[in-house]
């Protein structure tokens, strides 16, 4: 958690589509009451308030409107991240199954990050998965934790001239 706070607090914006939006949302909004839930241990407390209060980008075709600090973005999302690429600053973070795939394709991604855990679940999402071309990666950094899990980031690989 130490690690994805210090994610969360070094990118400008956070860019997610309606679903991992309402999901993140439901588990790490502070609510009304100002106190955290009983559910949550002290060591996520931060990971919690740095996404709570982050700058989010939301990109949905089905919501009429967001909150929780967050901007709709409608219309064509090449266009709309481009545009926010373009803004001063560190960079956005991005998250979720479906909108990294899409950025993926259009080429939108400037660098790769993943997190290995050392647990095989056998379902759910394939990351990335019905890429319509291949992307080759060149290893920009590695980090190996105490708990097994190993953070790899990765940028796409530049074309031979």
């Amino acid at each position: 958690m130490h690690y994805w706070t210090t994610e969360m607090e070094r990118a400008d914006a956070l860019l997610f589509g309606r679903v991992t939006y309402e999901m993140m949302q439901s588990a790490w909004r502070r609510p009304a009451t100002g106190t955290w839930p009983d559910w949550m241990g002290e060591w996520q407390i931060p990971f919690a308030e740095a996404i709570d209060r982050a700058k989010k980008y939301v990109v949905s075709s089905t919501l009429d409107g967001v909150d929780w600090n967050a901007d709709l973005v409608r219309g064509d999302v090449g266009q709309a991240v481009e545009r926010l690429k373009q803004e001063p600053g560190a960079g956005l973070w991005v998250g979720g199954v479906t909108l990294p795939r899409a950025l993926a394709d259009l080429g939108l991604i400037d660098e790769y990050e993943f997190l290995v855990q050392p647990v095989l679940a056998g379902h759910g999402p394939t990351l990335l998965a019905g890429l319509h071309e291949r992307i080759q990666l060149e290893l920009v950094d590695r980090r190996e934790f105490r708990s097994g899990a190993v953070a790899l980031r990765y940028r796409p690989a530049r074309a031979a001239a």
